[in-house]
């Protein structure tokens, strides 16, 4: 038995039992692929998978109980490398940061510059995507930390812990008829096209919910995955925008006017997930502190052991 070995198993299981598209990831041939599995299952006396003909059509029932054992050990050697890495040098590695736009356009800039102050050596990489693109990197490893507002807690192998609450707000062109409401309604709101977000991202679920409460149906013209795009269409005159209140800026937007509506949709918690059982580096557990000061390293670090020590993969 070896780590290749089991590193086949895994990413085979990735990959959705397929062993072209595991054989590809891992940049060798799939008849080698095949072959190092059936040895692996020889030496156990026991069968991952189903096969038929040349295919893997599926998990034995043995085969889900050792696939958990797999993942598990595959990731206590790499959280040996990080142990290792953190002796040799605490203050220099890297930290791939998954992130939606929202968050790296508006959350991020002071943390990131901070965090460079602080940890010089240290290389940050940050992935845009959207919450399930972002859980997904997460969960493969290719981000050690994923930062968004849906999604992230509906992963069971993800500890996505509350970083931060934010607000909805409402923005329009100067002189536009909402401005002269005190209190804007959703049934006022319902009148007009409007623009958000994409139902993947920041906290449109709330807004959708909002609505359905309510029993009235709203025109989306457009759904965009960045709030400057929606900004963008709001300065034409296409709609009324229903953003983040972090992403307006009275200074740059000084063409629009940001409208309350707190009384209108459910506060969001964006969140920031990492993988149960993978060790964070002390510079991640710096990095999510500064994005979110009620998650210090001592609170993030317990959380991780009763998530693990509770979770089964």
């Amino acid at each position: 038995m070896n780590l290749q070995q089991l590193r086949y198993v895994r990413e085979t299981i990735r990959a959705g039992l397929s062993l072209t598209t595991a054989a590809g990831r891992l940049h060798t041939s799939q008849p080698g692929i095949s072959r190092q599995i059936r040895q692996l299952e020889d030496e156990l006396g026991v069968d991952f998978f189903v096969r038929r003909g040349k295919r893997v059509i599926a998990l034995t029932e043995p085969g889900r109980i050792l696939a958990q054992i797999v993942e598990r050990a595959l990731e206590e050697t790499e959280n040996l490398r990080r142990a290792a890495a953190e002796f040799r040098d605490p203050e220099a590695g890297g930290l791939t940061i998954a992130v939606t736009h929202t968050q790296a356009r508006y959350a991020l800039p002071r943390v990131v510059a901070e965090f460079k102050r602080r940890y010089p050596r240290v290389h940050l990489s940050l992935l845009q995507g959207n919450p399930p693109q972002i859980a997904e990197m997460t969960l493969a490893g290719t981000a050690d930390v994923g930062i968004a507002t849906e999604a992230l807690a509906n992963y069971p192998r993800l500890l996505a812990l509350p970083g931060y609450t934010w607000q909805h707000a409402l923005i329009v062109p100067a002189g536009h008829p909402l401005t002269a409401q005190a209190r804007v309604s959703l049934e006022s709101l319902a009148r007009y096209p409007l623009i958000t977000y994409d139902a993947a991202f920041a906290g449109r679920t709330h807004i959708d919910e909002a609505f359905t409460a309510r029993g009235l149906k709203p025109d989306i013209v457009l759904a965009a995955i960045d709030s400057d795009v929606i900004k963008t269409y709001v300065e034409l005159g296409l709609g009324v925008g229903i953003i983040a209140a972090m992403a307006f800026d009275p200074r740059r937007d000084v063409d629009l006017r940001m409208l309350d509506a707190r009384h209108l949709f459910r506060t969001n918690t964006t969140r920031i997930a990492l993988l149960r059982g993978r060790r964070p580096r002390q510079f991640t557990y710096a990095f999510i502190a500064l994005f979110a000061p009620n998650l210090s390293g001592a609170v993030v670090e317990k959380a991780m052991v009763a998530s693990t020590d509770s979770y089964e993969l």
